[in-house]
């Protein structure tokens, strides 16, 4: 028998043995496909049977404990804050790739994560994941007529900045639980307009990160237009990404354009979402209920690889940010110094 048949028939048993909620919300995680959520589990442990079952029981049990099932009829409330986050939070869908998967394209330099409580932050990239994964994901799998159950990601590191470092808490919180409950989903991440800060921080972390995840981490150049065309049509590609290198005020332009494009809360992805949050929220609250109390979610506590990368890129930062106030004092003393 085939290696990895076996294991996914040892993985089968040991979902058939756990009880009926983790079964029922196992249900919900994979859509149809169980097989291929065995599969991710499985590489996210390097194939071993014993360590992908308890990745998946402890995702399970957080997926129970946290009432993740239900999270897509729980809307983030007001509406207002719903576009706050959106617009602070910078996540938009551009399109499919030439395979079919989904393409996500994330403003990491200018998203200021600023407008909400960090646990609306977290809630509202949670119910991007599962949208994508429910509802999303099996309609990509409809329109190629083949499973399709992972995704594509752009990030756009314009305007990335020292004080980055403020952000650091939500982004390995929200990396967090990418990591040990969504793993497998993303191919690739594809680095565009990536300053300095990001190649110093990426240097640093890069030879503690598994083969797996460098090979997955893509640096382009520059807008990364000639690379990305190799995978996504031009009509999926974000229009910053489509300009020459050497028209940075039509760059600037493009980018201004994306964000409200793109990000906007009126950008038919989240128009969407938020209408079929709204949507599954009234199937479950018949009229006349009181609303669903507001699911507040508990993030996994990281692993000790993941620790050491946060603490390096805070130490790589903080490194930056001292010689960059250095060069400041010395620019200042050679201008007074010239002034008289």
């Amino acid at each position: 028998m085939d290696r990895n048949v076996e294991a996914l028939e040892q993985m089968q048993v040991f979902i058939d043995g756990v009880d009926e909620r983790l079964r029922s919300s196992f249900e919900n995680m994979h859509v149809g496909y169980p097989m291929q959520t065995f599969e991710r589990f499985l590489k996210a442990r390097e194939g071993n049977v014993a360590k992908a079952n308890k990745m998946l029981l402890d995702c399970l049990n957080w997926r129970v404990n946290n009432n993740i099932d239900k999270i897509l009829s729980r809307p983030i409330l007001p509406k207002e804050r719903f576009d706050a986050i959106r617009e602070s939070q910078l996540i938009g869908f551009s399109g499919f790739c030439k395979q079919g998967r989904p393409v996500f394209v994330y403003g990491v330099g200018p998203g200021g994560f600023d407008k909400a409580p960090v646990d609306k932050y977290i809630k509202s990239h949670i119910q991007i994941n599962e949208y994508r994964d429910r509802v999303l994901l099996p309609e990509a799998s409809k329109r190629v007529g083949h499973y399709v159950g992972s995704c594509l990601k752009i990030l756009d590191m314009t305007g990335l900045k020292l004080s980055s470092l403020n952000r650091l808490k939500i982004l390995t919180a929200i990396a967090t639980v990418d990591d040990l409950n969504y793993p497998e989903k993303t191919d690739a991440y594809y680095i565009v307009n990536a300053p300095y800060v990001f190649t110093a921080c990426w240097k640093a972390v890069k030879p503690l990160l598994h083969e797996r995840t460098k090979r997955k981490v893509q640096v382009l150049q520059g807008t990364g237009k000639h690379d990305l065309l190799k995978v996504i049509d031009i009509s999926s590609i974000p229009e910053f990404s489509q300009l020459p290198l050497n028209e940075p005020g039509r760059q600037k332009e493009a980018l201004l354009d994306f964000k409200k494009n793109y990000f906007s809360p009126s950008h038919p992805f989240h128009v969407k979402l938020w209408n079929y949050v709204q949507n599954q929220a009234s199937i479950a609250r018949p009229p006349g209920l009181l609303p669903q109390p507001s699911i507040c979610v508990t993030i996994p506590e990281p692993d000790d690889k993941s620790t050491e990368v946060v603490h390096l890129i805070e130490s790589t930062l903080e490194q930056l940010a001292a010689a960059e106030k250095s060069d400041d004092l010395l620019n200042g003393r050679v201008a007074e110094t010239n002034g008289n």
